[in-house]
């Protein structure tokens, strides 16, 4: 199974959705999508969507802290939300809750965003 990648911008946010794994194989490509989009567009804030992510190992938490870091560069916060079961056990494991909040849905990452959909 591969990775795929959705991208969504909302108001000065880019919604990244995640399904499939991000493993060692997808996380270049990922990375790469991820920060095109970020260096192109207006973006200030970064929601992260995992609600169909099955899989993640230390490549993925790597090109999450990576964009985290370029957000918060440039002054934006980041939010994770809808992360499955497993990928949810391997953030909390990493420590990556105490530096970005996780939500239910995209809805209420944005709403804490302060960015109405």
């Amino acid at each position: 199974m591969n990775s795929n990648v959705e991208m969504e911008h909302h108001r000065g946010v880019l919604i990244v959705r995640l399904s499939g794994e991000l493993d060692h194989h997808a996380a270049d490509y990922v990375r790469m999508d991820m920060d095109e989009a970020i260096m192109r567009g207006q973006v200030e804030h970064l929601v992260l969507s995992l609600k169909h992510l099955q899989f993640m190992d230390s490549s993925g938490l790597g090109v999450i802290l990576g964009r985290y870091k370029l957000i918060r560069a440039k002054g934006g916060k980041m939010a994770v939300c809808d992360a499955t079961a497993p990928v949810q056990r391997l953030l909390e494991m990493s420590g990556l809750f105490k530096i970005m909040p996780l939500y239910d849905d995209e809805s209420a990452a944005l709403s804490d965003l302060e960015v109405a959909l």
